[in-house]
C-alpha cells in the first residue's frame, strides 16, 4: 500500500510540473484553457458544439480538444461548430494528462486561441485528480444522473469551479430535484456557482462561454474550499492530504475564504456546511 502511495504522490508530482509548465505558456500567448469533466452521456459533446458555435458567430478564436479512449466521433461532432479540433485516443487510460495535452497541442494549437476547451474522459474518478494547466474547471452533470451526484463523486465536484447541469430540457420528466442537486453540490463546494443549460432547448447557452471569457479577461475565477486544503510541492512531494490532489488554478487562486461562504451561485442563501470526504484514491498511468 505504502509503495502504491508513493507511486501514485510520484506520478501527480511529474503532471503537477508539467501542467504549471504548460499552464505558464498558454497563458503567456493569451490562450485559457477550460477543462471540462463529467460522467459518460452528460450531454456535454452537445452542448460544446453549441457553444463553439456561439463563439465562432461572436468572432471569438477558440479551439477544442476532445479525448476518448476509442473512434473520433466526438470530434467530428464538434467539427461542425466550425473551429479548430483535436481528437485524442487515449489507447484505454481513463484520463488525460498534462503532458498528453501539450503533446496534441504542440504544432496544432493556432497562435491566436483565446479559449482551449478540453472534453476530458467521461469519468468523474481519475480526471479529477489530474492538472491539465487549466485556469478553469468545469464539472457537467445532468438531470438523470441522481441528485446525489456530488455526494458521492466529492472529488470531482469539490475542486470544481463551475458546475453545469445539463438537459433540463427532462428535468420534469425524470423527476430531477434541482434543489436537493444543489444543495448537495455546495455541501462539498460552498459558493460555486450553478448553470442550468439544455443544448436542445436552448436554455443556459452562451453562459458557459461567457464565464471561461470572463476568466480570460481577469475575472477571478472561484476557489474551491478543497483547492485550500494543506497541499505541498516540495522536493519531497509530500501532501497532507494524499486522497484530495487539488490545486488553485488561473486568477482567482487568491480569492479569499470569506468570499465564498455565503455565494450559492445562483441565489442569496449560504450553503450548508463543507463535508470533508476520504475517497479512494484515483488510479495512477501505470494502474490503468
Amino acid at each position: 500500500m505504502c509503495r502504491e502511495a508513493e507511486l501514485r504522490r510520484a506520478v501527480l508530482a511529474k503532471n503537477d510540473g508539467a501542467a504549471q509548465a504548460l499552464r505558464a505558456e498558454l497563458t503567456a500567448r493569451g490562450t485559457t484553457v477550460v477543462n471540462l469533466l463529467s460522467s459518460p452521456g452528460s450531454g456535454k459533446t452537445e452542448l460544446l458544439e453549441r457553444e463553439l458555435t456561439l463563439a465562432r458567430d461572436r468572432g471569438v478564436s477558440v479551439a477544442a480538444l476532445t479525448a476518448d479512449l476509442a473512434t473520433e466521433n466526438d470530434a467530428t461532432r464538434l467539427a461542425r461548430s466550425g473551429v479548430p479540433v483535436q481528437q485524442v485516443l487515449t489507447d484505454g487510460l481513463c484520463h488525460l494528462e498534462a503532458h498528453m495535452l501539450g503533446r496534441y497541442l504542440d504544432g496544432w494549437l493556432p497562435e491566436d486561441t483565446r479559449l482551449l476547451f478540453v472534453e476530458n474522459v467521461g469519468n468523474l474518478v481519475c480526471p479529477a485528480s489530474y492538472d491539465l494547466g487549466e485556469s478553469l474547471r468545469v464539472v457537467l452533470a445532468s438531470v438523470t444522473e441522481g441528485e446525489d451526484k456530488p455526494l458521492k463523486y466529492p472529488t470531482a465536484f469539490g475542486p470544481a469551479q463551475l458546475v453545469v447541469i445539463t438537459k433540463t430540457d427532462i428535468a420534469k420528466a425524470v423527476g430531477f430535484d434541482e434543489a436537493a442537486f444543489r444543495a448537495n453540490v455546495l455541501r462539498v463546494n460552498p459558493g460555486v456557482r450553478i448553470l442550468r443549460t439544455s443544448a436542445r432547448s436552448q436554455e443556459g447557452m452562451g453562459l458557459l462561454l461567457d464565464h471561461a471569457l470572463a476568466i480570460a479577461g481577469g475575472t477571478r475565477a472561484h476557489t474551491p474550499v478543497m483547492s485550500r486544503q494543506a497541499h505541498t510541492h516540495g522536493p519531497d512531494h509530500t501532501h497532507d492530504h494524499p486522497h484530495d490532489h487539488t490545486h488553485e488554478h488561473g486568477p482567482g487562486a487568491s480569492e479569499p475564504p470569506e468570499a465564498v461562504q455565503g455565494r450559492t451561485g445562483d441565489g442569496p442563501a449560504g450553503p450548508p456546511p463543507p463535508v470533508h470526504p476520504d475517497p479512494a484514491p484515483a488510479g495512477t498511468a501505470g494502474l490503468h
